[in-house]
């Protein structure tokens, strides 16, 4: 089962990036590497798998060793008729019988027994592996998620200030005896949505927040701080260890269980046997007895029993063979798709910051110019300010964007061990 991601927020899709910048004035607070390690420490789901682990090691000790012993108590030849009825004493031939038994399962049986519970402990580990992985993914997205909102709250601070310099322009417009009354209105219009469009980060902020709080505890409402990390991503480097993935290395294990319960199948062609040891008591005009015996299974009916069990195990081990063949061909798409993804994400964001925003900002600067100089429309300013202030959005989002693909690859194969 590959393990998906989710969205947080409009703008930024699934598993948000795991980009951090500065924020402006904030001191030492919440990076992406401490909210990695607080989730390693708080995150229930990995307390639970480490619990998981442990539980199975303890079941382990006790594999391949021997049934406890049965004590065995009795009473032999007690008379049940004639004056002597029911009485252990006055029959000479009355034993009292204390004795040991102890069951001998054959040593290869045991020996798979233990292969099995070894199997299972490495098991549980892959499966925590998995589970560590999925947590560093989701509490990358969550750090990622509201470190990007107030990246844009902050932004909007910038907007405001250039909402009112716009309204001084209009104001002095006016005065000069150029322009529309309308024009006033428009300042405030704009003003109103980007107060609609803050309250809407705000709504995703605290939204984030609560996901972070989720996998790194009360830490989660420090203060982010921390710049992006840039992690190398070579793509023959990655497709050389997407063998090691963790949903790829727990087929290991439960291949080595599968072959152990093989093994113990096997073995039960090989009879398991018992001994008995016990101590008998007559009376006293007869000498005490020692009782010795043994019991041996007898595996006569293996083509019905023993021989369909092994054929069971054998198709269980190509089942995982085979499934652990689509997982690999699963993973190996993915890789590939989100190498090509990030490729054009890192295009996209090329273009963004080298042709989109300048251009942008130059469409500004001449439609404030000619506004002010009273040959342009109010309308062709706003509408060349509103296009600024998405292309602004739009590139935190692919800043975003592309320190998702990034950290998926690293943390999915980059870390893989």
């Amino acid at each position: 089962m590959m393990i998906r991601f989710f969205r947080m927020g409009r703008a930024l899709p699934a598993v948000l990036p795991l980009f951090a910048f500065w924020l402006p004035g904030t001191a030492a607070g919440l990076t992406f590497d401490e909210a990695l390690r607080l989730a390693g420490q708080h995150a229930p789901s990995l307390s639970a798998e480490a619990a998981r682990v442990q539980a199975v090691r303890s079941e382990a000790i006790a594999a391949g060793e021997l049934p406890d012993p049965k004590l065995l108590l009795g009473v032999q030849s007690l008379p049940i008729e004639g004056s002597e009825r029911w009485s252990l004493n006055d029959d000479g031939m009355t034993m009292r019988m204390v004795g040991l038994m102890q069951e001998m399962p054959n040593r290869e049986k045991r020996r798979a027994r233990a292969d099995v519970a070894h199997a299972a402990i490495a098991r549980a580990e892959a499966a925590r592996e998995i589970e560590a992985l999925k947590v560093r993914l989701v509490t990358a997205q969550a750090w990622i998620a509201s470190h990007a909102v107030e990246r844009k709250l902050h932004l909007f601070g910038e907007l405001r200030a250039e909402n009112r310099l716009l309204a001084e322009a209009v104001r002095a417009r006016l005065a000069g005896g150029r322009g529309q009354l309308t024009d006033q209105v428009a300042a405030r219009q704009e003003a109103a949505q980007l107060a609609e469009r803050e309250d809407e980060l705000e709504q995703q902020r605290r939204l984030a927040r609560a996901a972070l709080l989720r996998w790194v505890g009360a830490e989660g409402n420090q203060p982010l701080s921390g710049e992006l990390p840039s992690w190398p991503i070579e793509r023959q480097t990655l497709l050389h260890q997407f063998e090691r993935h963790p949903q790829l290395s727990a087929f290991a294990p439960m291949a080595r269980e599968a072959q152990a319960r093989i093994r113990e199948a096997t073995a039960e062609k090989r009879g398991d046997w018992t001994w008995e040891v016990a101590y008998l008591k007559r009376g006293r005009e007869f000498g005490d007895m020692l009782n010795l015996e043994f019991s041996f299974d007898l595996p006569v009916f293996q083509r019905s029993r023993q021989n369909p069990r092994i054929a069971a195990r054998h198709a269980e081990l190509n089942r995982l063979e085979a499934e652990r063949e689509a997982v690999a061909r699963e993973i190996a798409e993915q890789l590939e798709a989100e190498l090509a993804e990030l490729a054009r994400l890192q295009r996209a964001l090329a273009r963004s910051g080298e042709l989109q925003l300048p251009l942008a900002r130059e469409k500004v600067e001449l439609a404030m110019s000619s506004y002010r100089a009273g040959r342009g429309e109010l309308d062709a300013l706003l509408a060349a300010r509103n296009e600024l202030i998405e292309a602004r959005l739009k590139h935190i989002d692919l800043q975003g964007l592309e320190a998702i693909a990034r950290t998926r690859l690293h943390l999915a194969y980059g870390e893989a061990k």
